[in-house]
């Protein structure tokens, strides 16, 4: 079989470039997404100069983001939030449902359909763990280890929240399935899931001191319990992986699974980044900069201040504005939120390339703002 050497070429090329944009935005004190969304761009259609092969890349970000919410539902451990930050337990999915009901009813206002107005709310509600993980560990960062913790734990409740909304959301906007089909495909992947949960960890276990054959099966195990998310319930893929990871995260062995997740999930969450960055369509985006003003607007209203006043409310012991701050930006789930709605004709294109470069807007705007708003800098570097 000849193996065809411009995709390859194609490939490393794109990860070169990444690579040094990444590096080019640390040095001016800016976080490496923005370099790679600036590479996507760079690359894409709809500016001059060379053109990546989109769907090869595509489809690797696309793995990317399954590996990547695949691990995000393993690092969950809901008892020790429980125990350690009783206050997140309420104060986070509450953010998450009344940002979402906030937003989609000014979505509605504003001319978006009911289930398009939902998606975009929903993709407001929720903030991006590959973000929140980076500034966390920013070796620039001013961030107590308190509010580090509150960060982490009130991304992955909105998270589990989100990924609840978003099953009756789906359920109830496809036009694809009538809601009882799509109610039993739900209860049905939950039964996998909770299958997937028994089996899982203990075929990892047997095969811990397999390391080869241990990392295959765990990239595997993510992949197929997302791939039968999406088929049997009708779920995007990324959130039926991060149902996935959920189901085995009180495996002792998935803290394992983890580890060696992490170089894969790291080097494909890039090509995720530089996928959205080919997506944004700068002709789309002039016509669409009202709705830009309009979603980054209601990110600063419905989650910013609403996560400022619950934080003192459920009495963390993070730093409100920071912790607010921290949370200000979307990500992973917004983008497949709104490219389901793409798909489902609820979301026009515009809008569209409104959400993508408010990813980027917010993304920049929470990494750099959270170190101005910091009481002290960080002594060791992580």
């Amino acid at each position: 079989m000849e193996i065809s050497a411009r995709p390859i070429l194609e490939l490393g090329s794109v990860l070169l470039l990444a690579a040094a944009a990444g590096w080019l935005a640390r040095r001016v004190h800016l976080p490496a997404v923005v370099g790679y969304l600036a590479v996507g761009l760079a690359i894409s259609p709809f500016t001059p100069g060379f053109v990546a092969d989109r769907p090869q890349l595509q489809l690797l970000a696309d793995v990317g983001v399954v590996l990547l919410l695949f691990e995000v539902g393993i690092e969950v451990d809901l008892g020790r939030l429980r125990r350690e930050h009783s206050g997140l337990v309420w104060a986070a999915p509450l953010q998450a449902i009344l940002t979402t009901a906030l937003a989609t009813a000014a979505g509605i206002v504003a001319g978006l359909s009911p289930f398009g107005a939902g998606l975009i709310g929903l993709g407001i509600a929720l903030s991006s763990s590959v973000v929140i993980v980076n500034i966390t560990r920013s070796r620039r960062r001013r961030t107590t280890r308190e509010t580090e913790e509150a960060l982490l734990g009130w991304s992955v409740l909105q998270d589990v929240t989100g990924v609840a909304i978003a099953i009756v959301l789906l359920a109830g906007g496809s036009s694809e399935r009538p809601l009882p089909v799509a109610l039993a495909g739900v209860v049905a992947y939950a039964a996998i899931a909770i299958g997937a949960a028994w089996l899982l960890p203990r075929i990892l276990r047997g095969l811990r001191d397999d390391h080869d054959l241990f990392l295959i099966v765990s990239v595997a195990g993510g992949l197929a319990i997302a791939g039968i998310g999406a088929l049997v319930a009708g779920m995007p893929l990324a959130l039926a992986a991060f149902v996935a990871g959920l189901a085995i995260t009180e495996s002792p062995d998935a803290a394992e699974a983890r580890r060696r997740l992490l170089p894969f999930r790291d080097l494909l969450a890039v090509l995720f980044f530089v996928a959205i960055g080919t997506l944004i369509d700068p002709g789309a985006l002039g016509r669409g900069a009202g709705w830009v003003v309009f979603i980054v607007a209601l990110i600063v209203v419905t989650k910013v201040a609403l996560a400022y006043v619950l934080s003192r409310l459920a009495k963390l012991r993070a730093q409100p504005v920071q912790l607010a701050v921290g949370l200000g930006q979307i990500g992973e789930f917004s983008f497949v939120l709104a490219s389901v709605g793409v798909a489902a004709g609820a979301i026009a294109a515009e809008v569209y390339a409104a959400v993508l470069a408010s990813v980027a807007i917010t993304i920049v705007a929470s990494t750099v703002l959270v170190r101005m708003v910091g009481d002290r800098p960080v002594e060791s570097a992580a």
